[in-house]
C-alpha cells in the first residue's frame, strides 16, 4: 500500500511538472508579476505574414545584447485581440487597420503606430470551380476576416471596378486559419485574407487566385501595429524600443541580396516555433514571388489612411470622419527612420 501511494505521489508530481512545462507560458506569467513600470508589452498578434515582423523580432532580438523586448502572445483571430486589448492583456496589438479605426471612433483609447505589412493579401476561390473573374462572385459565399477589415474594402473597391453590387455577394465572417479547411470543404466558394491562406489553398491544390489585393489597391496595406494611449503616455520609450525592433526586422526581411536568405531562416523558426505552421507554407507565402509581401516601407501615412477612412464610411462601417492625428501616432515612426536591419544570420549566437 505504501508503495502504491509512493507511486501515485511521483507519478502525479511527474504530470504536473510536464504539464506547467508544456502548458504554462512562463514567460507571461513572471512579467506580469513585475512592476508596471517595468514589465515588457505584452504584444497581440496571429499566425498571418503581415504579422511576421512581431516573431521575427522576438526570435533575433534573444540574441541581441539586450535580450527579447517584448512578449508575444498568439491570438486566432481579430475579435479576441480587440477584447484582449481594451482589457490591458495586451499593451499592443497588430490588427487589421479599419478595426484599428474603428476602436479609436467608438473611443477606446488606442493609436496606430505603425504597419505590419504592405500587399500580401488575395482573393482565393476554389480550383475547380465556376468563378473565373469577379461578376462570378455574384450569388457566392466569400470568408473575410472581420467586417473591419481591409480584406473587406478590398472586394467592394474591385466589385465597384466590375459593376457588382456587393448585395450580389454573401460574406462570413471567418477566422483566418479556418478558410482554407472551409475553402477544401466547399462550405464557402472563396475568401479574402492575408498570407499564408492563399498559398496554403495554393499548395493544397484546391485554391486558385483570383486576384491579389495590389491589382485593385496598389499601395495596399492591412494590418498595423497599435498601442493603447495609457502606454503611449506612460512608456514611450518601451513604445520606441518596439517600434524600433519591428522596423529592424523589416529591413531584415528586405534586406537586399539577403532577402531570400533572410526570408527562409524566418519562415522555419516563425513556422515551428510560433505559428506551428508548416515552415514550406511560409517560405511559400514570402518567396512565391518575393514581393508578394513587402516589409517596408512601413511608417504610416495619412493618404493610405485617408483612403482607408473613406472605404469604411462609403461601406457602412464608419458613420463619421476621423482625422488621420485622432488614430495615428506618427512620433515613433519617425523616431525609427534611423535604424538599420539586424545584423544576424541563421545558426548565429548574437545579433546586434
Amino acid at each position: 500500500m505504501k508503495k502504491l501511494i509512493t507511486f501515485t505521489i511521483v507519478w502525479l508530481t511527474v504530470i504536473t511538472v510536464a504539464h506547467m512545462t508544456l502548458n504554462v507560458n512562463w514567460a507571461v506569467l513572471l512579467n506580469d508579476r513585475l512592476p508596471e513600470s517595468k514589465r515588457k508589452l505584452n504584444v497581440a498578434y496571429i499566425p498571418v505574414t503581415c504579422h511576421l515582423a512581431c516573431p521575427v523580432t522576438d526570435y533575433i532580438s534573444a540574441y541581441s545584447e539586450s535580450g527579447q523586448i517584448f512578449v508575444p502572445r498568439m491570438f486566432q483571430g481579430f475579435p479576441e485581440i480587440k477584447e484582449a486589448l481594451m482589457a490591458n492583456k495586451m499593451q499592443a496589438a497588430f490588427m487589421v487597420a479599419p478595426m484599428a479605426v474603428a476602436l479609436k471612433a467608438q473611443g477606446v483609447p488606442v493609436k496606430i503606430v505603425y504597419l505590419g505589412h504592405r500587399y500580401g493579401s488575395a482573393v482565393v476561390v476554389q480550383k475547380k470551380g465556376p468563378v473565373h473573374k469577379f461578376s462570378d462572385l455574384r450569388g457566392k459565399t466569400v470568408a473575410i476576416p472581420s467586417r473591419f477589415s481591409d480584406e473587406r474594402l478590398i472586394l467592394f473597391k474591385a466589385a465597384k471596378d466590375n459593376g457588382v453590387d456587393m448585395k450580389d455577394v454573401h460574406l462570413v465572417e471567418m477566422a483566418p486559419p479556418d478558410v482554407a479547411g472551409a475553402l477544401a470543404a466547399g462550405a464557402i466558394d472563396g475568401f479574402s485574407m492575408g498570407e499564408p491562406f492563399p498559398s496554403q489553398s495554393e499548395m493544397s491544390g484546391y485554391g486558385r487566385v483570383l486576384f491579389h489585393a495590389r491589382q485593385y489597391w496598389p499601395d495596399y496595406m492591412s494590418c498595423v501595429l497599435v498601442v493603447r494611449e495609457d502606454i503611449i503616455d506612460k512608456r514611450p520609450d518601451a513604445v520606441q524600443v518596439l517600434v524600433d525592433g519591428v522596423a529592424r526586422s523589416g529591413l531584415w526581411l528586405e534586406d537586399g541580396n539577403r532577402r531570400r536568405a533572410h526570408r527562409e531562416h524566418a519562415a522555419d523558426f516563425v513556422g515551428r516555433y510560433y505559428y506551428r505552421q508548416d515552415p514550406r507554407l511560409l517560405r511559400w507565402a514570402l518567396l512565391n514571388p518575393a514581393d508578394r509581401v513587402m516589409y517596408e516601407p512601413l511608417s504610416p501615412r495619412k493618404k493610405d489612411f485617408e483612403l482607408v477612412v473613406s472605404l469604411m464610411r462609403e461601406t457602412g462601417v464608419l458613420d463619421h470622419y476621423i482625422p488621420f492625428e485622432d488614430y495615428v501616432d506618427t512620433r515613433f515612426a519617425e523616431g525609427s527612420m534611423g535604424q538599420t536591419a539586424w545584423r544576424y544570420e541563421a545558426g548565429a549566437t548574437k545579433a546586434w
